[in-house]
């Protein structure tokens, strides 16, 4: 965050933990509180294979599993690339990526852009999907 912070002090808009309620929940905190629309882009989240085959087999999201030791910040645009590079220079943050855009349509909502060119809402977790064990 230091790294974040040293090159875009003013264009970083929020900065969240998406550890409860993975990122889905995160995105639709924000988006509701904010008033905004948050449009991801399938193809940009950086699911590791292992996750995305565990998710498969277990009948999960990865959208809503838990994200321990990860960061979603709010970076106004053209503060982006800088940013993006400052996270991708620290190690815990070598696999940073854009993942999305804040929008003014669909305010309150969180849509994601599937590789096939569809939109389907990313809603919030309702319940939780996994029982804490820390």
């Amino acid at each position: 965050m230091a790294g974040m912070l040293s090159v875009a002090p003013t264009a970083i808009r929020v900065m969240r933990d998406p550890t409860r309620g993975g990122v889905s929940s995160t995105l639709n905190e924000i988006a509701e509180r904010s008033q905004v629309g948050i449009e991801l882009m399938e193809s940009s989240l950086p699911i590791h294979e292992q996750v995305r085959g565990a998710c498969e087999l277990l009948g999960l999201d990865p959208l809503y599993v838990a994200n321990e030791g990860k960061l979603v910040a709010i970076v106004a645009p053209e503060a982006a690339d800088a940013v993006l590079q400052a996270m991708r220079n620290h190690p815990l943050g070598a696999e940073a990526q854009v993942i999305g855009t804040v929008r003014k349509e669909n305010a309150g909502l969180v849509t994601m852009r599937t590789p096939f060119g569809t939109t389907r809402i990313v809603d919030m977790l309702a319940g939780d999907q996994l029982p804490r064990i820390c």
